[in-house]
């Protein structure tokens, strides 16, 4: 006789139907290998004989009639969610005393009827369906490393006493919340009910009673054969999986008399008819117009263009942290200056906002407070011409960090600026920031105890403001300080009739300006335009300083 070759691999499968799950139908298969007490032996003495016959080494049969060898091999054909009793259900069952739920007594009723027809059409092999009261305990011992040592965490520990249920299915009346949205003093059976994945989930096992030829019935020879489970997407989980051309699974059953066990598990699910296929096809195919339908009513047909020769700024962005500030309970003041030419911002828009006071952690030699503080804004440019003068500039950010105390003192930290990107796509950007300094005794005192600092008047001042006529802006005399470090993370996007250009969608991708009206900024935008208006500058008062007796080939020269 050939070796049987097992299959070792028990794990779990996992698939995915658009299928009604009603339609699963499995095929399991379960055989005896060997026992140790395959007969029970009754040698029946004749008179007149020495030995005795072989052919009165035969088996008992059952109250029921059925013989030891009918229990040998069984097959069974199981639909989802269908009930097979068990030897130890049916004899708990037909005692009506032992019926206490609505499901009891259904079953009972199930199981007479089965009593008065031909009876069950299995006996080893039963299933455990979603409502009825079973709970694997080998699932909740599975490991989550292959350590031999591993010690299992508090939260392996706590969801080892949950298992994950369909929600409760009775609707709201009306629409009307029934309970909190928020529960402050929560008992342990609402944590432990509650901290599960909300992933509505059916659970369907097929068992297998390996006990003993006549004691059958008994839950210490309950065998788990496979576990099923569908969720709400379509999602089957098989453990384990499906034969298919594997070799049989085994179970060798632990005592005196140990016994193995073989079976197998095979899809029989019947295939849809091509009707029914193409039926499902238009189904589908109707469902995918209608929300696609749905999604064009809510975006609108008409799509809002730019005008020509105008960019459309869209920024989200997010204040991320802030570190290496002498107090704690920070908090940021930013705002965003458009130039004053060409560009302009909806009337409903609001360029400046606040975070909210966060306090600080240590993270290495830094305290760090953490914001995670979203903002959005949006900005029109329109280029007209392209004039000496109509070199156009770009938005900047500025940013202040205050700290605030228990007595509601507040104190400024630092101020920080920096260029918007030119470029669309994700930037982070990192602004170092300063604050004035009084170089007294008296004023770190006032600081410290009392708050309140020097002020910047125009917090624009940081940089060059937009409405500084002048040709030089002095800081002599102005004392700072080095203080820390503000982050932003910058999601930028750029709308104009430029990108719809077939040349401009075979170029490379570059800079806004260079898409728009062929200016070149590709490193710091800002440098190259201030680098601009000086050497325009430049240039203009050497034409004025000029003699004008000069002669013809000298002027024609210097133009």
């Amino acid at each position: 006789m050939a070796e049987t070759a097992w299959s070792t691999d028990t794990g779990e499968a996992v698939y995915r139907s658009r299928d009604p799950v009603r339609n699963l139908r499995l095929r399991v298969h379960l055989q005896r290998i060997t026992s140790s007490n395959y007969f029970r032996y009754q040698p029946a003495a004749q008179p007149g004989k020495d030995l005795i016959d072989l052919a009165t080494f035969r088996p008992q049969p059952t109250a029921s009639g059925h013989r030891p060898d009918e229990d040998e091999e069984e097959e069974v054909v199981i639909g989802w969610q269908e009930k097979l009793f068990s030897q130890f259900e049916v004899d708990l069952y037909q005692n009506e005393a032992a019926c206490q739920s609505p499901l009891d007594h259904q079953y009972r009723q199930e199981i007479l009827k089965l009593e008065d027809s031909d009876g069950r059409k299995n006996r080893r092999i039963f299933t455990y369906t979603d409502s009825d009261r079973y709970t694997n305990l080998e699932e909740h011992c599975q490991k989550m490393t292959t350590a031999a040592s591993e010690i299992p965490s508090f939260l392996v520990e706590r969801m080892a006493n949950v298992r994950r249920r369909r929600q409760d299915r009775r609707g709201m009346e009306g629409g009307i919340l029934k309970s909190r949205v928020v529960t402050w003093e929560p008992s342990e059976e609402f944590v432990r009910n509650s901290h599960v994945i909300n992933t509505p989930l059916q659970t369907m096992y097929i068992m297998a009673d390996l006990g003993p030829y006549g004691k059958l019935g008994y839950k210490k020879y309950e065998h788990v054969l496979c576990t099923l489970k569908v969720d709400s997407n379509g999602v089957i989980t098989v453990k384990p999986d499906f034969t298919g051309l594997k070799g049989p699974y085994r179970i060798e059953t632990e005592g005196e008399k140990q016994e193995l066990w073989k079976y197998t598990i095979d899809n029989v699910s019947s295939l849809a008819q091509p009707e029914e296929e193409e039926r499902e096809q238009r189904v589908f195919k109707d469902l995918y117009s209608r929300h696609k339908e749905y999604l064009s009513s809510l975006v609108g047909t008409d799509f809002e263009m730019t005008v020509p020769g105008a960019l459309r700024l869209f920024v989200n962005g997010e204040v991320v942290s802030a570190q290496g500030y002498e107090y704690d309970n920070l908090y940021v003041h930013f705002f965003v200056e458009l130039p004053a030419t060409n560009w302009s911002s909806p009337a409903f828009q609001q360029l400046s906002g606040i975070t909210q006071t966060c306090a600080t952690k240590s993270l290495g030699m830094d305290k760090v407070a953490y914001f995670s503080y979203p903002f959005t804004f949006e900005a029109s440019f329109l280029h007209k011409d392209e004039s000496d003068d109509a070199l156009p500039a770009w938005p900047v950010l500025y940013c202040e960090v205050l700290s605030l105390d228990f007595w509601q003192r507040y104190r400024v930290e630092g101020y920080g600026a920096a260029v918007l990107p030119a470029t669309p796509g994700s930037h982070t950007l990192t602004l170092s920031t300063w604050r004035p300094l009084e170089l007294s005794t008296r004023a770190e005192l006032r600081r410290f105890f009392i708050g309140g600092s020097l002020e910047l008047e125009d917090p624009s001042y940081v940089r060059i403001p937009g409405t500084f006529k002048g040709e030089r802006l002095s800081r002599f005399g102005l004392r700072t300080e080095t203080t820390g470090s503000v982050t932003f993370r910058l999601h930028c996007l750029h709308q104009s009739r430029a990108f719809m250009e077939s040349r401009s969608l075979r170029k490379r991708m570059r800079s806004v300006l260079d898409r728009l009206e062929g200016f070149s900024q590709q490193s710091s935008i800002h440098n190259v335009l201030e680098a601009f208006r000086r050497a325009r500058r430049r240039m203009r008062e050497a034409r004025e300083s000029l003699p004008h007796d000069l002669g013809s080939p000298s002027e024609t020269t210097v133009s």
